[in-house]
């Protein structure tokens, strides 16, 4: 059963989170009140094996305590981040990156896909489907140079992992909703209509998008979880409610089994 710690254990929330799911018995939780630098040493070493932070700490802090004590796997280049977006119907998405790679280039962004895709794997309960958003769909919004990103992000991922099922560019309608990707896709894509993997071309849309799936929407929301540090981590957002952190916990589990 993984251990999470909490560093953060005086804040009310972040008790009342531990007691639930240790009532639930889906991990080990631990609350202590320690630096969120402290802490990610405490996973650095094994004493623990993920980290949730972020409520009382800025997204800066925890970013920064993961790249300097637990670090980031040998060759590895790039952090990001996803957010698990489920709804009442049963849909569930996964956005990536809204909160670490402010503007990234085609090698960082393929980075994002590759990531996102391997968290995906765990979380999701169907294969991953990831599509490159965009104002435009397979070229409908004429020439560009952030679809040329994309289409040169698409071709390295295919390069280095064939086996992952990513497309694009394309608009969000056309990813999600079959009619409309019957409109405006090629018919041969794995991807258009049944995408379940979100990626933004960088941290502005990434952000937007996923606080407009939960204010507008109505989407309860998990994350941020940071991708490619050694071990998984969960940098809260500072308005985070108790649901909020609980939902963020067990997604964070399930990349910590």
């Amino acid at each position: 059963m993984p251990k999470i710690i909490f560093p953060e254990a005086s804040n009310e929330y972040i008790q009342e989170v531990v007691k639930n799911l240790n009532a639930k018995n889906i991990c080990e939780a631990i609350a202590e009140e320690m630096s969120v630098e402290q802490a990610a040493e405490k996973v650095k070493t094994g004493e623990y094996d993920a980290m949730v932070a972020g409520v009382d700490y800025s997204s800066r802090d925890v970013i920064l305590a993961c790249r300097d004590h637990i670090g980031v796997p040998e060759g590895a280049k790039t952090f990001s981040s996803l957010f698990v977006c489920d709804f009442k119907d049963g849909r569930r998405y996964i956005v990536s990156d809204g909160a670490t790679c402010k503007n990234p280039t085609v090698e960082q962004l393929a980075d994002i896909v590759m990531l996102a895709h391997d968290a995906a794997t765990k979380i999701l309960a169907e294969t991953p489907r990831i599509a490159m958003l965009s104002f435009s769909t397979f070229g409908s919004g004429g020439k560009d140079p952030s679809m040329d990103k994309i289409r040169e992000t698409i071709e390295l991922v295919h390069e280095r992992r064939p086996e992952i099922l990513v497309d694009g560019e394309m608009q969000l309608d056309a990813a999600v909703n079959p009619r409309i990707a019957a409109k405006k896709a090629p018919a041969d894509s794995q991807v258009a209509g049944c995408a379940n993997v979100l990626i933004t071309p960088d941290i502005n849309s990434g952000n937007i998008l996923y606080k407009s799936l939960e204010q507008f929407a109505g989407a309860k929301l998990a994350g941020p979880i940071l991708l490619g540090f050694k071990a998984p981590v969960s940098d809260l957002s500072r308005g985070s409610t108790v649901e909020d952190i609980e939902f963020t916990t067990e997604c964070l589990v399930k990349l910590a089994k």
